[in-house]
């Protein structure tokens, strides 16, 4: 496959431009002045200091799009994008509040019976939030609050020079009808493995196996990489024949794909066996695909060529560059 297409379809993607808008609104927001503010912008969920542990604080809306096709996942999805949040950085997910704006009643049910679904799915409850009951739109949005050990968090600007990269996601899955890029891992698996293929994600953090992680998202397993990479202040080569997929999916879609259940991990070599090990208990796949770099270039290679795909000394995917405080 040309290697071109691939660099001008992930650079193109909406997907992944429309996190370029994230840091011209993070400067209005300041949180350097608050000592309990241990990460922000940049992260899966915001990380606040909590004695011994640290709160793990994310929201997520989903896009006009999905309300429009599929309000059932929609509100499904409303629930998993917030549990993926918490599950990147190592975190256990406690509870989540909503936000629901609707016209139709009847949209307004099929959203709630996809969060419902979601919420028995994952065991996460929803606790409270606000309704729009007249508005002239249909939006659902959720925050989720989680918890792990201050000494635990897998945060996404973290990766170290010389780790391996690794993509654990789980290729038995299908596309929805309508959803050209979300790629369902979970609606129709046993709960109690679904939970357990998050927890894993725990066991990785307890265990300290990793330097970063995140969540694969909408911009797909290549742009989240960018992100957790222009977070870091760092580069990679990803050899993209090593990357995890499943047999008769287009490989461009596969790599624009949101994951129902996938991870970007950076951890030191000696560790990437044992992390694969974790994943492969709960039957999702993994793989070394590449390595970090000292730099800004992010390149991809394939049968023996390469080329690049964001370099991040003027590139900008989200813009956001945090450190975590001493």
């Amino acid at each position: 496959m040309e290697l071109d297409a691939i660099v001008e379809s992930i650079r193109s993607f909406p997907g992944v431009k429309r996190k370029n808008t994230i840091h011209d609104i993070i400067q209005f927001l300041p949180t350097h002045e608050y000592a309990s503010v241990l990460a922000s912008s940049g992260e899966d969920a915001a990380v606040i200091a909590h004695g011994d542990d640290c709160l793990l604080f994310a929201a997520d809306g989903i896009m006009e799009s999905l309300m429009k096709s599929n309000p059932y996942y929609a509100g499904y999805y409303a629930v998993l994008v917030n549990v993926n949040d918490i599950a990147a950085m190592g975190g256990k997910p406690l509870a989540m509040v909503d936000i629901i704006s609707l016209k139709d009643q009847k949209i307004c049910g099929q959203v709630l019976r996809g969060m419902e679904r979601a919420v028995r799915k994952f065991k996460v409850p929803v606790v409270g939030g606000h309704t729009h009951p007249d508005c002239e739109y249909h939006a659902i949005d959720v925050a989720i609050l989680g918890i792990v050990a201050a000494s635990d968090v897998i945060y996404s600007h973290t990766a170290k020079e010389g780790d391996d990269i690794v993509f654990v996601m789980d290729i038995d899955g299908f596309f929805p009808p309508d959803l050209h890029f979300a790629w369902d891992t979970t609606s129709k698996k046993d709960d109690a493995l679904v939970q357990a293929q998050f927890e894993a994600m725990q066991v990785v953090a307890k265990r300290h196996l990793v330097h970063s992680g995140k969540d694969m998202s909408n911009p797909g397993c290549l742009g989240t990489l960018g992100m957790l990479l222009e977070t870091s202040c760092m580069g990679a080569t990803v050899d993209l024949d090593l990357i995890p997929r499943p047999e008769g999916v287009d490989f461009i879609r596969w790599l624009l794909s949101y994951q129902g259940c996938g991870f970007v991990l950076t951890c030191p070599p000696e560790n990437s066996q044992e992390v694969l090990d974790i994943f492969k208990t709960v039957k999702v796949d993994g793989a070394v695909v590449g390595k970090v770099q000292k730099g800004y270039q992010f390149s991809i290679q394939q049968g023996g060529e390469s080329r690049l795909l964001f370099d991040f000394a003027q590139d900008i995917i989200t813009g956001c560059r945090p450190k975590k405080k001493k």
